[in-house]
């Protein structure tokens, strides 16, 4: 039987899943990947996936949770029927951003967490969620579970990831990329320059998103995704 897995973002946990799980789990063998929470690395999450999950994949990953998904795809193309990236890039970080996360990472050690997630809250969404007061106490009680020791590991995780670019052409099964229109993290020119890499690439943009589009159009994504999943049982 194959298995959809779930791969959430940098720091996030079942909450950034919580309107597609039971849409998805109704109709597929569903389940929700903490490698994130427990390896230090993107090949060791990807490691340690294959190694707890048995038999044929599909894989859906949001943001850093799409960065692991394309590790899997390195490590184990064979594994994988099918990969769906959300909010998600192919690309390094640049020195910009590696600067960017390293002055973060000395401020979750210096317990300055809130301070940070509060200014992130204007990139993360859409400027419609950014002043929804209910979703943005979602996102940060979230964030605030996984705490500074998860929000420093997974950053140094991302800041050394490889190139997938190089990866894309080579990726024998089909591809579902999708990116809110005013993600301001990975903006669409990300999600088109996978699409456009990928052989069987297809690409969604949904409106009035950011980055953190399960949470902004959860009705939207669930369509898209249930569409798509279908096509791969076809």
């Amino acid at each position: 039987m194959t298995t959809v897995v779930l791969l959430p973002g940098l720091a996030c946990d079942a909450e950034l899943w919580r309107d597609q799980l039971p849409v998805l789990a109704a109709r597929h063998a569903v389940q929700l990947s903490e490698v994130h929470a427990r390896c230090d690395t993107l090949p060791a999450m990807a490691a340690a996936l294959l190694a707890q999950t048995l038999g044929p994949l599909v894989l859906v990953g949001a943001s850093m949770g799409g960065m692991v998904a394309l590790e899997v795809l390195r490590q184990a193309p064979h594994r994988v029927r099918g990969a769906a990236l959300l909010g998600s890039t192919a690309r390094p970080d640049t020195p910009e951003l590696i600067t960017l996360r390293s002055q973060a990472i000395e401020l979750f050690a210096a317990g300055r967490m809130d301070e940070v997630l509060r200014a992130n809250v204007a990139f993360a969404f859409h400027p419609a969620g950014a002043a929804n007061a209910v979703l943005v106490d979602r996102y940060l009680a979230m964030v605030r579970r996984a705490g500074a020791d998860a929000l420093i590991r997974q950053n140094r995780a991302v800041m050394a990831r490889a190139d997938s670019r190089p990866l894309l052409p080579h990726i024998g099964c089909p591809l579902l990329v999708v990116c809110g229109e005013a993600d301001a993290l990975t903006p669409p020119e990300h999600a088109q320059e996978i699409a456009a890499l990928a052989p069987q690439a297809r690409l969604e943009i949904v409106a009035a998103a950011g980055h953190m589009l399960t949470l902004e159009q959860p009705a939207r994504v669930n369509a898209v995704l249930l569409d798509w999943l279908g096509s791969l049982s076809a």
